[in-house]
């Protein structure tokens, strides 16, 4: 169990990114509010959807590329194909140069998958820890929650409390109770240890003060009549020991949402890709929506929203993306990749040039290289040729005779033979 701080101290180069996410997400809750309705669970989502939609230029990026990776990969597979057991530097190089070719010719970079990647990956990341310590990034549920995280009496108790009920989980977190983890740990408290906790504070001079925060933070946690701070898994337990089966089965579709949205995420990637998937990339896609609902099923329930609004988000926005590149053709996309290619030049002050036909140079070149070799083998095939002649000639004299007509005839049939292979 790591220990709980009210913000994210994960990121000492990034911190401005789970900062700026908790931004957002602070404006959404109180908007939300001003309208009446503060929710985690739904701010949560509002905040996936603004975020996904801020990253629809990487996402159309992301689905072009992997488009075109289809038409590119039986071109690369060829260019490699002719240089198989060629490992002299020169080969190497032509091939590479080819490979960029083809990159060019489709107007995508070698690099373009992975840079979209980097980028996403630390945003997604941030999201999470954002969703994770929401008392640090949401101010009205940290003003509420401090109202007792600062009263000494009620940190003093709750020290006790977990001690009492040995609870190893609380006890860990409030070993060096600062105030921000009173509050993450407040916040944390399942429905169970709500209860217990409000039995055992009756009669406690902060008992008013700790019943406000419970009706608050119970009200804005409330998501379809889960506490999104507890996890589907712990739900299920203690709705099975109250025989509150009800919200059992809520809490089940969860893990079955987050697995069925992301496979279907994935399924609709693999179609967008017309090369051949690897095996390993096939087994990742089956591997992949089953790691997310075990997330789900033992992580907190606002990260299971997250996990499965995004994958909504996600599948709504490929199948808009991929509608629109369906309709672009090979011209087209050709012709946007020589634009991008000729701005490109013209910032080096270089002249446009046809790179639809730079592929075709570096086949010629290709098959100039393999001139040599094949020279080479018509050569060999000749003198075979030759000692053949020879052979049959030798055997067509031994059976004329020696010095008769038959002999001195094929002699001469011989000589006219090779002088116009010479010509030749």
């Amino acid at each position: 169990m790591f220990v709980t701080l009210s913000k994210s101290q994960w990121w000492p180069i990034f911190n401005w990114i789970p900062e700026l996410l908790g931004l957002i997400m602070d404006w959404i809750f109180k908007f939300l509010t001003m309208i009446g309705i503060p929710n985690v669970g739904l701010t949560i989502i509002l905040l996936t959807i603004v975020l996904y939609l801020l990253m629809t230029p990487l996402q159309i990026s992301q689905q072009r590329f992997t488009k075109l990776n289809g038409l590119m990969s039986p071109e690369i597979k060829k260019i490699q194909a002719k240089y198989k057991g060629k490992k002299d530097t020169a080969s190497q190089q032509a091939m590479t140069q080819e490979i960029q070719a083809v990159y060019s010719k489709y107007g995508v970079s070698q690099m373009g998958s992975c840079i979209q990647l980097l980028i996403t990956l630390p945003v997604m990341f941030a999201l999470y820890q954002v969703i994770y310590r929401v008392p640090g990034y949401i101010s009205l549920i940290g003003q509420n929650l401090r109202t007792v995280a600062e009263n000494s009496a009620f940190v003093n108790f709750l020290k006790d409390f977990a001690v009492t009920t040995k609870d190893a989980l609380l006890t860990s977190t409030l070993g060096d109770a600062t105030t921000e983890k009173v509050m993450d740990t407040v916040y944390r408290l399942n429905t169970a240890q709500w209860n217990a906790l409000m039995e055992a504070s009756k009669g406690q001079s902060f008992e008013g003060a700790l019943a406000n925060v419970h009706d608050y933070i119970g009200s804005v946690t409330n998501f379809l009549g889960l506490n999104i701070s507890d996890s589907p898994m712990n739900i299920i337990t203690t709705g099975w020991a109250s025989g509150a089966f009800l919200m059992i089965l809520v809490a089940i579709l969860f893990p079955v949402l987050a697995w069925a949205t992301q496979y279907y995420t994935l399924k609709l990637t693999s179609a967008a890709n017309s090369a051949d998937v690897p095996g390993s990339m096939q087994t990742m896609n089956k591997i992949m929506p089953i790691i997310s609902a075990v997330f789900t099923l033992s992580l907190p329930t606002g990260i299971g929203i997250y996990l499965i609004i995004g994958a909504v988000v996600r599948a709504v926005q490929m199948i808009i993306i991929n509608k629109k590149l369906d309709k672009e053709t090979i011209e087209d996309i050709m012709k946007k990749a020589q634009e991008k290619e000729d701005k490109k030049r013209a910032k080096r002050g270089l002249p446009p040039q046809k790179i639809t036909n730079m592929a075709q140079t570096s086949t010629k070149s290709l098959e100039s290289q393999n001139q040599p070799t094949e020279r080479k083998l018509s050569k060999a095939e000749e003198m075979q040729q030759r000692m053949k002649d020879s052979s049959d000639s030798y055997e067509k004299n031994k059976k004329a005779g020696s010095g008769s007509l038959a002999q001195k005839a094929n002699m001469v049939s011989q000589y006219n033979e090779r002088n116009e292979k010479k010509k030749k």
